[in-house]
């Protein structure tokens, strides 16, 4: 830390996924949906999706069936409207989300809190989660609250690197993050692959983190941001009156491969340094081939990516929460000189930041 420069420190990171895995259940139902030409290859696309599970807060059915079952929630179509997906998220989000704020405070007093940020994409509620959240923990009134929404997967990036400029502006501050996403809550009655191999991706999931200027945990350092040009068609999520649709172009991966195949993008994502100086990566899960682009891409070690890759098997894509995950895997491993975060989500844009472990 730099004489008179405040330096801002992940402390600590706890998770909660709900408790109902709906992965295999997906895989059959979407096969139902496409002929047997697509059939075959959203097979092998699903057998290679390095996912095993995926959580949901919609729970069984009374004889133990998934959500497309009969007396899901999915099972008659049309699916049912934004309207009741919204109830659901309202009564779930903030459960899930105090889960993970339970998981954090085994592991770090999470008392004294001046600053909260949420991040969340896949609901809205007014009053917002972030009052739910408070009011639930018995916060201050005066509480600072911060609410990050419709950014995607990138958006934990946003939020710590908020809380990271809360603190280095104000030293005592103790910032409580939270991202929760339901993603399940947006299945669409799709027959196209693409989008089909999209859902195949996303599971709920929420993790909470404190960020202070106590030198515990990770430093957070620069952050950086960048948008792919003529990208901005390649990741959307569109308001429907059927929930949240999701559009996931299979191109996204060879656009961010050949993103970081530039020098100049390369140097904005590692701060100069060549990408075998970073001894830690902290990419967000957005799939399987993604992360192989992004190791591919930049040279990396077969095992720079296990982190991610453990997130995503263990429970997809969870959209913003997911590098949160991540990032608690991390926490628990082996020292850190050079890190880097990285995330991709709807732009097609680049969000990160540096990171280390504290002295």
């Amino acid at each position: 830390m730099r004489k008179g420069i405040v330096s801002a420190y992940l402390n600590a990171v706890g998770s909660a996924v709900p408790g109902h895995d709906i992965h295999t259940a997906f895989i059959g139902w979407a096969r139902t949906r496409v002929d047997a030409r697509a059939e075959r290859v959203f097979d092998r696309m699903a057998a290679r999706s390095g996912i095993a599970h995926r959580w949901s807060v919609l729970p069984p059915t009374a004889n133990g069936g998934s959500p497309i079952d009969d007396a899901g929630f999915y099972a008659v179509e049309p699916h049912p409207g934004t309207a009741a997906r919204m109830t659901l998220y309202a009564e779930h989000a903030p459960d899930l989300a105090i889960r993970a704020i339970e998981a954090l405070r085994d592991k770090i007093a999470v008392e004294g809190i001046t600053h909260l940020v949420v991040a969340s994409c896949t609901g809205f509620v007014a009053p917002g989660i972030d009052q739910i959240i408070a009011r639930r923990l018995g916060l201050a009134s005066s509480v600072e609250r911060l609410l990050i929404g419709f950014m995607g997967c990138y958006a934990a990036v946003v939020a710590l690197r908020s809380a990271r400029h809360i603190v280095r502006s104000e030293p005592r501050a103790r910032v409580l993050v939270v991202t929760v996403e339901l993603s399940t809550l947006h299945l669409q009655p799709a027959s196209e692959l693409e989008s089909l191999l999209a859902m195949l991706q996303f599971g709920d999931g929420a993790a909470a983190a404190l960020v202070t200027a106590d030198a515990t945990g990770f430093a957070l350092d620069t952050p950086f941001a960048a948008t792919l040009a003529d990208s901005e068609t390649l990741i959307r999520w569109d308001v429907t009156d059927a929930g949240f649709a999701m559009h996931l172009s299979g191109e996204v991966p060879g656009r961010i491969a050949t993103a970081l195949s530039d020098a100049a993008f390369r140097d904005i994502v590692s701060d100069g340094r060549k990408p075998n100086e970073i001894d830690a990566w902290a990419v967000h899960a957005g799939g399987r081939s993604i992360l192989d682009a992004v190791e591919h891409s930049l040279d990396l070690k077969p095992d720079a990516l296990a982190a991610s890759r453990q997130v995503l098997s263990e429970n997809g894509n969870m959209s913003s929460a997911t590098l949160m995950f991540v990032f608690e895997r991390l926490l628990a491993g082996p020292r850190v000189e050079h890190g880097v975060a990285l995330a991709f989500g709807p732009g097609l844009a680049a969000e990160g930041f540096g990171f280390r472990s504290a002295a």
